[in-house]
C-alpha cells in the first residue's frame, strides 16, 4: 500500500510504474470507445428512482447565488465551504420537493396563478408577507403599498437581463411551493387531535407527585480496571442483543488517521527573523506604506483594503475580524508615536509589523436609517433623496426607533435600533463619521454615502485612543529543504506502518498497532465515520484531502486495515489514514461493537456486584450504613422522570407508578447510571379538576408543532434517499 513513497529510490520500479498507469489510461479510452463504462453516475435516488440533475443544478445556482450576495452584503468572503453548504441546502430542498409533490399530486394541491397574486398581494383573506410588506411600504405612510411590488415585478419580467428575468421566475416557483406547503401542512393539522383521556391523562402525569427516599451506587464508583471481562462473554452478550434496534448499524465506512505537521525548523526561523528584521527597517523609510504593505504582505485580502485602517485589541468587544492585534501589544501600541514601526509580533500565526499612522481620538455613537439608493441613478436618487428629507423632518428622539423598524434598510443595525456605538471615524465610511463628529449630541441630518441617504442622529461621543495602521503580515513557513525531509519522513513512516499492520491477522489487532504506532510516534489517531447515505468527510482543510479519505474508503477493492496509498497533504500537513470499519445496514458486525458491547458487559457486572450487596437489607438506613452512603429524598412525576441528585430513569421512575405503594421499598433496579433500592414514602394525588382544557391545548399545540418536521423525516426515511452528488463528482460507483 505504501508502495509510492518508496518509488523514486527505485528508477527501474518507476518505469514500470509508469507504463502501467499509460498503459492503463489507453485501456480506459480503448474501453469508452467502444461503450463501456463512462463512469456517469447518477447525483441520488429518491424512492429509487434517480434525481433530476437539471432541476437541483438550477437550484443549487439559485442558491449559491442568493449566499454569496449575502456573504457579500456582511463583507464576508464567500468560501468552498459555504458554497457546500449552499448546495446542501439546494440538495434538501430538492428531496423535500420531490417527495411532497407526490403528497400534492395524490390531494390535488396547487396554486394557479390567482392564487399565487393573492398570497403575494394580501388579498382574499392572505395576509402580506413582512418581508414584502417592509421592502414596498410607501415612503409617506409606511404601509404597503401593492403599486411599488406590481411596478418592481413588471420591471422584472421586461428585464432586458435574461438573468433578473430568469430569478423572477425562480421567485415564483419558490412561492408556489410555499402556498403548497402551506395548504398541505393546514390539512394535516386539521387532522391533530387529543381526546379528553389524553388530556386527563397528561394532567395526572403532571400533577400527581410521589415524594420518595433512596440509595443509590453509581457504576463510576467501581474502576473498570477492577471487572474481569473475557472476549467470551463479550461475544455471548453481541450473539444475545446484535439483533436490537440500538445496535443497528447504518450503513457506511470508518476511518483513522493522524496527521503530521509540516512545521520550519530551527534554521528555518533563523532565516525568517532576518528577513523580518530588514523589512522592518525597510519599512521605516518606505516612500509610500501603502505600496509597501501590499507588495509585502501575503494576506490577499490587503489589495482590496484602505492603506490605514483602525485596528484594536482582540478583547475589545467593538473590535472589527481582520483588524485586531493580541491583548498584550495594546499598551505598546498606545503608547507609540505616529511614524513609529512596531513588531514584528506573534499573532493568530502570523508575524506582523505595523506602522502608525496616527490615532482617532474619538469614539462616536449614533442611529441611523438608511434608505438605499444608486448614485448612478440619479433620477432614483433625487427620490431617496427626497423620502429622506421628508423623513427627517418628522423623527424626533422619541419615534426614532418606530421610524428604524418601519424604513431602514440596513441589515446590520435595524434589530438594534439603527444604533452603531463606540465606533471610531475611521471604521465608517467618511461622510458618516464626519457628520458625527462635527456635530452636536441629539442633532438629527440627512448623510448621502455610497449606500445610499442616512438620517442620522448623534447619541455620544467619548475620549479614546485608537491607533490607525498600516500593517504587514508573513507566515513562518518551512524551507523547500525542510519539506522534502518532512516529506521523506512520512513516507518512511507510511512504509513502516504499513509493512507491520499487514502482518496482523485480525481487523482488532491492524487498528490496535495502527494507533499504537501513531503514538509511539508522537500522534493522535482520530476516528472519521462516513455515512453512505450523505458521504461527507469533515475536519480537513482542503476538499482535496476529503476527498481523497472518500476515495480510498469507497475504492472498490477497499478492505478494513488498508491504508492510504501515500500520505496526503491537506494545507499545512500530511495525513495518514487507515480504512477501520466498512459496514452494511443492519445487523453489525462483532468488530463495529465490540467496545461498545465491552462496555455494557462491565456495566452488568457492576450492577450483579451493587446488587448482591443491596438485596437482603430491610430498610434503606440500614443498607445506607452497610454502604457508607447517604439516604436521599426527592420528588418525581410520570411526566418528569428524572430521579434528584441521580439521574434521568423512565423505566424506573415508570415502575414506582404502576402497583407500588406507599412505605413500600423496591428490590435493587439497575438504572442507566447505577442501582437504586426506592421507598415510597408519600403519594400526593393530583388534585382533581373541572376540565383538561389546558392539557389538551398544549398536547394539541405540541403535536402541530411537531407536524411538519416528523412527517417531513418520515417520508424522507420511506423515500429512502441516496445522496451520491460526491460519489458521482469523484467518479465513485455505489454498490
Amino acid at each position: 500500500m505504501a508502495l509510492i513513497g518508496k518509488i523514486r529510490d527505485k528508477s527501474g520500479l518507476l518505469l514500470i510504474v509508469v507504463g502501467l498507469a499509460m498503459l492503463a489510461f489507453i485501456m480506459s479510452g480503448w474501453d469508452s470507445m467502444f461503450g463501456g463504462n463512462s463512469g456517469s453516475y447518477g447525483i441520488g435516488l429518491i424512492y429509487g428512482e434517480e434525481a433530476d440533475v437539471a432541476k437541483y443544478n438550477a437550484m443549487a445556482e439559485s442558491i449559491r447565488n442568493q449566499d454569496a450576495m449575502q456573504a457579500a452584503q456582511s463583507q464576508r468572503e464567500y468560501t468552498e465551504k459555504d458554497q457546500e453548504m449552499s448546495e446542501d441546502k439546494a440538495w434538501n430542498g430538492y428531496v423535500e420537493s420531490v417527495i411532497l409533490q407526490k403528497e400534492f399530486d395524490a390531494l390535488g394541491i396547487d396554486c394557479t396563478d390567482k392564487e399565487l397574486d393573492a398570497y403575494l398581494y394580501g388579498q382574499d383573506g392572505f395576509t402580506v408577507m413582512p418581508d414584502l410588506a417592509q421592502s414596498f411600504a410607501d415612503s409617506v405612510t409606511g404601509q404597503f403599498n401593492p403599486r411599488l411590488l406590481e411596478k418592481r415585478i413588471e420591471e422584472m419580467e421586461n428585464s432586458s437581463d435574461p438573468q433578473v428575468s430568469q430569478q423572477w421566475e425562480q421567485n415564483k416557483l419558490q412561492l408556489r411551493e410555499a402556498r403548497k406547503n402551506e395548504k398541505y401542512f393546514q390539512i394535516l393539522n386539521q387532522g391533530a387531535y387529543v381526546t379528553k383521556l389524553e388530556a386527563k391523562e397528561e394532567y395526572k402525569a403532571q400533577k400527581e407527585v410521589k415524594n420518595i427516599s433512596f440509595v443509590f451506587k453509581r457504576y463510576s464508583e467501581i474502576p473498570d480496571n477492577e471487572i474481569k471481562v473475557t472476549d467470551e462473554m463479550v461475544r455471548k452478550f453481541y450473539e444475545e442483543h446484535k439483533n436490537e434496534k440500538e445496535y443497528e448499524a447504518t450503513a457506511g465506512r470508518d476511518v483513522k488517521f493522524f496527521d503530521v505537521m509540516i512545521q520550519p525548523n530551527k534554521a528555518d526561523s533563523t532565516k525568517f527573523n532576518k528577513m523580518m528584521e530588514k523589512l522592518k527597517k525597510e519599512f521605516t523609510t518606505a516612500k509610500n506604506d501603502s505600496i509597501f504593505a501590499v507588495a509585502n504582505s501575503e494576506d490577499p485580502n490587503k489589495k482590496n483594503m484602505k492603506a490605514f485602517l483602525p485596528y484594536r485589541s482582540e478583547t475589545d468587544p467593538n473590535a472589527k475580524p481582520g483588524m485586531t492585534y493580541p491583548q498584550y501589544m495594546d499598551t505598546i501600541f498606545k503608547a507609540a508615536a505616529p511614524g513609529q514601526i512596531v513588531g514584528p509580533y506573534n499573532f493568530q500565526g502570523k508575524i506582523y509589523v505595523a506602522k502608525i499612522k496616527y490615532f482617532n481620538n474619538q469614539l462616536l455613537s449614533a442611529r441611523h436609517i438608511l434608505l438605499s439608493a444608486n448614485k448612478a441613478d440619479t433620477i432614483g436618487s433625487r427620490k431617496v433623496k427626497r423620502t429622506a428629507d421628508s423623513l427627517a423632518a418628522l423623527i424626533n428622539k422619541d419615534n426614532f426607533e418606530e421610524y428604524v423598524a418601519k424604513f431602514s434598510q440596513d441589515p446590520g443595525s435595524q434589530q438594534k435600533g439603527g444604533k452603531y456605538e463606540d465606533f471610531a471615524y475611521d471604521e465608517f465610511v467618511p461622510e458618516f463619521s464626519k457628520f458625527v463628529s462635527n456635530g452636536k449630541v441629539g442633532q438629527i441630518g440627512v448623510v448621502e454615502t455610497n449606500f445610499g441617504y442616512h438620517i442620522i442622529e448623534i447619541l455620544g461621543k467619548k475620549e479614546a485612543k485608537i491607533p490607525v495602521l498600516s500593517v504587514v503580515d508573513k507566515n513562518l513557513t518551512p524551507s523547500p529543504e525542510t519539506e522534502m525531509e518532512i516529506n521523506d519522513k512520512v513516507h518512511n513512516l507510511l512504509y513502516t506502518i504499513d509493512s507491520k499492520v499487514s502482518r496482523q491477522k485480525t481487523v482488532k489487532e491492524k487498528i490496535a498497532l495502527f494507533d499504537s504506532l501513531a503514538q509511539k510516534n508522537g500522534y493522535f489517531s482520530r476516528p472519521i465515520r462516513i455515512l453512505d447515505e450523505k458521504p461527507r468527510v469533515q475536519g480537513f482543510q482542503t476538499s482535496f484531502a476529503a476527498d481523497k479519505i472518500l476515495k480510498m474508503a469507497y475504492d472498490e477493492e477497499a478492505e478494513v486495515g488498508d491504508l492510504v496509498s501515500a500520505p496526503i497533504k491537506d494545507q499545512g500537513k500530511y495525513i495518514i489514514a487507515m480504512v477501520t470499519s466498512i459496514r452494511e445496514k443492519g445487523v453489525p458486525s462483532f468488530e463495529d461493537v465490540e467496545e461498545r458491547m465491552r462496555y455494557e458487559v462491565i456495566k452488568e457486572q457492576k450492577a450483579k456486584r451493587f446488587i448482591n450487596m443491596m438485596i437482603n437489607e430491610k430498610s434503606l438506613e440500614a443498607l445506607a450504613r452497610k454502604l457508607n452512603t447517604p439516604v436521599m429524598k426527592g420528588e418525581v412525576t410520570f411526566a418528569n422522570p428524572q430521579i434528584p441528585n441521580a439521574s434521568y430513569e423512565p423505566e424506573i421512575v415508570g415502575s414506582l407508578f404502576s402497583a407500588l405503594k406507599d412505605g413500600q421499598k423496591t428490590v435493587p433496579l439497575k438504572g442507566e447510571q447505577g442501582v437504586y433500592v426506592i421507598q415510597i414514602t408519600k403519594t400526593i394525588k393530583a388534585p382533581s379538576a373541572a376540565n383538561y382544557n389546558a392539557e389538551r391545548d398544549q398536547l394539541l399545540a405540541n403535536s402541530r408543532a411537531q407536524m411538519q418536521g416528523a412527517t417531513k423525516a418520515a417520508f424522507m426515511k420511506l423515500a429512502d434517499v441516496k445522496d451520491n452528488r460526491k460519489f458521482s463528482a469523484l467518479g465513485i460507483l455505489r454498490k
